[in-house]
């Protein structure tokens, strides 16, 4: 009880002292934008079900932390929560997965910094040990390419990946994102992913509310996205 006790304290204090921030962690894929120094930002997704072979699962919530820890660089931690809907042989009802740890940097400043031409960031780092899961480490690294303009922007993610059982990973997504200025936009994405095992391919779209804090700056909006998803 104890640890639950703190768990919720932290989780409380994250989301008192989170700048608020648009979030595309819901999808594979994010933008070339990075916090600003000393900005943190807590972004999570909505509840999700998941159907596999191996049993059915509620993914609940997808967390990701932003930190700013120099100018055109972010720390990113991020991880998914596993709720198991029935009991499954070896693996415990509860994991949390897809754990990793990256750094995040902007390569070239463009119209999401405010500046001229395409916004271009590196996102790498390693995957983590998961618990509940795989227990290997692995790498992934991310070029992300944006364009904003007024009724449009795109973010296009490359991907490669050593996964945790040293396979190696890709994906290519696209995330279309509407009129920056609006209160309310839509958010869609397409992506294609190709392992040894499988090719996937799958489409993503969200409705993201913003709004903003009496003290924040217009550059400050917060989301709460809701999720539809093919796959």
């Amino acid at each position: 009880m104890r640890r639950l006790n703190l768990a919720l304290a932290t989780l409380a204090a994250g989301i008192a002292l989170a700048t608020p921030a648009f979030a595309y962690r819901p999808f594979d894929g994010t933008d070339g934008d990075v916090a600003d120094v000393g900005e943190f930002e807590l972004e999570m997704g909505p509840a999700q079900f998941l159907s596999t072979p191996e049993g059915h699962y509620i993914v609940a919530p997808a967390t990701v932390l932003n930190l700013g820890v120099a100018r055109g660089l972010e720390l990113v931690i991020d991880f998914k929560d596993f709720l198991g809907l029935q009991p499954v042989v070896g693996q415990p009802r509860m994991r949390i997965l897809d754990t990793d740890v990256f750094l995040k940097s902007v390569l070239r400043r463009g119209t999401l910094q405010g500046e001229t031409g395409v916004s271009i960031a590196l996102e790498a780092g390693p995957l983590l040990p998961e618990i509940g899961g795989t227990k290997g480490f692995g790498a992934q690294a991310n070029l992300i390419t944006s364009y904003r303009w007024a009724p449009l922007s795109l973010h296009l993610n490359t991907s490669a990946a050593l996964t945790r059982d040293h396979q190696l990973d890709g994906f290519v997504g696209l995330i279309l994102e509407g009129p920056h200025d609006w209160a309310t936009r839509s958010t869609s994405s397409g992506t294609t992913r190709r392992t040894p095992r499988w090719p996937e391919r799958s489409g993503r779209c969200a409705t993201a509310w913003h709004w903003t804090r009496p003290s924040a700056t217009a550059r400050s909006p917060a989301t709460t996205p809701s999720k539809c998803a093919l796959d």
